[in-house]
Order: C-alpha cells, then sequence, then structure tokens
C-alpha cells in the first residue's frame, strides 16, 4: 500500500534517530510532510549519548529524500514554552496537523544513579508526552491521530506492582517505568476528551527494540545481572527470553508499521486502544 497518509501533517518528537526517525521516514514515505523535533545534546543522568544536530539534519534529508516537505527544530520536549513556540513557527509552513507521534524518550539506568535520575526520566518520558500533545491540541484538525510511544516495560510493571521496580534498573529506571504507564493510562483518558471530534488516541507499547537506548552497558546489565560489565555477545544470550517469539529484540520499522497504521485513515474508527509491538513478551506474564 502507497500513499496512505497522502497530503497530511505530521509531528514526530525524538525524530534524529532511532524509532523517531524511523516513524519520520515511514510516514513521509506514505506522503505526509513532517516536522520533526528532537533535542539534541545529552541528558544528565542518562548513560547513553543522545542524538546529535547532525543527526537531526540526516534525518531531514532523509524524509526530504522521498519527496515530501521537512522542518526540524532542537527542541527539549521538557520545555513547553519552546515546544509551543517552535510547532507555531513549523505550522506557518504547513498550515495545519493531522498527525502526533510523541515518541521521545531516554531510559536512564545503574544503581549508581542519584534520586534526581527518577524525576528527569519521568519528565522526559511522561511530561514531554503531555506537553507535545497538549502544544498539538489547536492545531489538530477534525480527524486527527495522536499516538504516544509507550513500552511494555509499563504492562510489566503494572502486573508486577510497584514493590517489583528495584535492582539493576535503579531510580532511573523507575521513573521509566512509572512514566510508561502515565502515558498508557493518559492516552486512554486523552482518547475520551477527543472523540467527538473523531480525533483518536493511541498507544504503542514496543518490546526491546534494535536502537541505542538497547544497546550500551547498563541496558545489558537489566539481562546479565550476573556479570559486572555484560556486553552485548553477553546481553543477546537472555535477551530472547523477555519475547515468546524467539528473538532478541524487534526493528525500528516493526514500530513504524503500527505507527503508520494509526496514522492513517485505516485506523479512523481506532481509539483508546493498546498496541503492543512485543513478539509475545506479554503473553507470558
Amino acid at each position: 500500500m502507497v500513499n496512505r497518509v497522502q497530503d497530511k501533517v505530521a509531528l514526530v518528537t525524538g525524530a534524529a534517530r532511532g524509532q523517531g526517525r524511523s516513524h519520520a521516514v515511514k510516514l513521509a514515505e506514505e506522503g505526509a510532510d513532517l516536522i520533526l523535533f528532537d533535542v539534541c545534546h545529552d541528558i544528565e543522568h542518562n548513560g547513553y549519548s543522545m542524538a546529535t544536530p547532525r543527526d537531526l539534519e540526516e534525518a531531514q534529508r532523509e524524509v526530504e529524500k522521498t519527496g515530501q516537505r521537512a522542518v526540524s527544530f532542537q527542541v527539549d520536549v521538557r520545555d513547553r514554552v519552546a515546544l509551543t513556540n517552535a510547532l507555531h513557527e513549523a505550522i506557518k509552513e504547513f498550515g495545519h496537523l493531522d498527525i502526533v507521534v510523541a515518541n521521545a524518550g531516554i531510559c536512564p539506568l545503574g544503581t549508581h544513579l542519584p534520586l534526581e535520575a527518577f524525576a528527569t526520566a519521568f519528565d522526559v518520558d511522561f511530561i514531554g508526552v503531555v506537553n507535545t500533545v497538549h502544544a498539538a491540541l489547536p492545531h489538530l484538525r477534525d480527524g486527527a491521530s495522536v499516538i504516544t510511544i509507550g513500552s511494555i516495560a509499563a504492562i510489566l510493571a503494572e502486573k508486577a506492582g510497584p514493590t517489583a521496580n528495584v535492582g539493576p534498573q535503579g531510580t532511573g529506571g523507575t521513573g521509566y517505568n512509572l512514566a510508561k504507564q502515565f502515558i498508557d493510562r493518559y492516552t486512554f483518558t486523552l482518547a475520551s476528551q477527543l472523540a467527538p471530534r473523531s480525533i483518536r488516541a493511541n498507544v504503542v507499547h514496543p518490546t526491546n527494540c534494535n536502537t541505542d537506548m538497547l544497546h550500551h552497558e547498563a541496558m545489558y546489565k537489566i539481562f546479565r545481572p550476573d556479570l559486572d560489565h555484560p556486553s552485548r555477545d553477553d546481553a543477546m544470550l537472555s535477551l530472547p527470553l523477555l519475547q515468546s517469539m524467539p528473538v532478541p529484540f524487534i526493528e525500528p520499522d516493526d514500530v513504524s508499521n503500527a505507527v503508520c497504521f494509526l496514522a492513517s485513515d485505516e485506523s479512523r474508527f481506532v481509539t483508546g486502544m493498546r498496541f503492543t509491538v512485543d513478539a509475545g513478551a506479554c503473553l507470558k506474564v
């Protein structure tokens, strides 16, 4: 299928690399023009490097190679004022907004991190989603689509209970898990508020995805707590155990396919739903 989001305009946060870039390029391939937001600098307490301004430039070029238009801004989703101003400038270029993909997120892990890591993770991963959606609301046309990106961590943490949020993930990981749980609840309530205008809201919960967020030592430690400094090869022995299907992780494209469906008119009556792209991980709980 082609042109599934033809003539639509989409906002994607965390768009410089990883899942965000994949979502942006997929939507462009299907006919949308893109507004790309990314912080483009490292964030305190986060143990892996964030995207750079060059990454954001490359993401914009990838979108434009499809023949679609794109604008990009370096924006911290924690900053509602800056986000709102940037979106206002982007709307001047395109005139309207049809799709919001609130994707930006971090996952600071490790027992060595201070308590502030909890706040940092929660602020980026939940408050950032709220800021993105609320800045977009005045610009959304009837029939628009809001897509939030959660994590199966939300579902697993919900089932395990708050006392399970301990161990090598530390305070930052706990903030991440809580934020993803709140995204789930927030999206469901948001859907009921938007429904009278036929604007839908859905959340996508991926399992481990093949991006920079997954591939660093602190994340590997979650899967190999028996090792002081686990490598990727060490983690690959345990990563497949999370899913029911025999894969260590999914690819960004797998999530982008779900995002594109939810952005398109194929899902015009789908709202308030939880989509798991998890290779059966949630079947185990």
